[in-house]
């Protein structure tokens, strides 16, 4: 039976006081493209750190193809391939050396898979990587994890530093590699809409542990926002009422509603129903002139994201 390339099992982490999950339990499956999301400081980055090991959670469990993930086999560890947080690379090597060092560890080493990607540069094979820039080492660092053909790739934030271009050409080059289905992909990024042309699934992750997963398609169909002009709102209290919410109270004044968000002149409810359904709502807390105030909004990946999550 083939193991699940990364399973969360009831785990538990905290900082001091400061609770990151209390029971998340998740699943990535082979040959999917998960883009992990969040808030800053929810947690995305710990997260990645106690999938490969280098921190130990206080309770539940992970595991990497079956090994407990603080206790990885170097055969598991060689299906990884990891870029944590910014494209690191051993400066003090050329093009040519770095390669040769990074294939000692990799039964699977594509050689050309990694020039293929870096003679784009049209550098010498001899240029050192410390003379490079940071989009030029990223194709360095991108070159060497597609050589291992790992079947895991974590990608912590691989935009970072890089301008459109050279994300445009990260994100191709691991499209067109990862086709045939069988890797397993979890990446983050600050750049939203770059997931919009690559990921299959996206995963919320909120502190305290609490997660949402669906397909992108599905996410991007079904999720809304809609505008009310604030003049619309019949009462003082029904204005207090999305106020508050919008600044975070525990419920909103319409259940289907998940989040919204207080602008000058409307406010924006973001929702998994239907314009008419949110109009019920609006009208059953009596909005009665909610029908003609009320219009939807077309959204990109990044405003839905916003959405979801919230500006603050």
């Amino acid at each position: 039976m083939t193991e699940i390339p990364v399973s969360i099992t009831h785990l538990f982490h905290s900082y001091g006081s400061t609770v990151l999950y209390s029971d998340l339990t998740l699943s990535f499956e082979e040959g999917r493209i998960y883009g992990l999301l969040g808030k800053n400081g929810v947690g995305k980055t710990t997260l990645i750190k106690i999938l490969m090991g280098f921190l130990k959670p206080k309770g539940g469990e992970c595991r990497i193809f079956g090994d407990p993930a603080n206790a990885i086999t170097p055969a598991t560890r060689a299906r990884v391939g990891l870029l944590f947080e910014r494209h690191l690379a051993y400066n003090f090597f050329s093009i040519e050396q770095v390669e040769r060092f990074m294939s000692r560890f990799y039964s699977r080493w594509k050689r050309e898979r990694y020039y293929e990607l870096v003679d784009i540069l049209g550098l010498p094979r001899t240029h050192k990587i410390a003379w490079m820039s940071e989009g030029q080492r990223s194709q360095v660092v991108l070159g060497l994890i597609l050589a291992q053909d790992p079947e895991l790739l974590i990608l912590d934030d691989y935009s970072m530093g890089l301008d459109a271009g050279y994300r445009r050409l990260f994100v191709d080059y691991l499209r067109e590699h990862l086709k045939d289905g069988r890797h397993t992909v979890i990446l983050t990024s600050h750049v939203i809409q770059d997931m919009n042309r690559f990921v299959d699934d996206v995963v919320f992750l909120r502190r305290g542990g609490e997660t949402y997963t669906t397909s992108l398609e599905a996410f991007s169909r079904n999720f809304h926002c809609v505008r009310l002009a604030k003049d619309s709102l019949a009462t003082e209290s029904l204005r207090e009422a999305f106020s508050c919410a919008a600044n975070g109270a525990s419920s909103l004044p319409i259940p289907s509603i998940v989040n919204i968000e207080e602008h000058r002149e409307y406010f924006e409810l973001f929702s998994f129903q239907a314009k008419e359904d949110v109009l019920q709502g609006l009208e059953r807390l009596g909005v009665p002139s909610a029908s003609t105030a009320l219009c939807e909004v077309p959204m990109d990946l990044e405003d839905a994201f916003v959405g979801y999550t919230g500006r603050y």
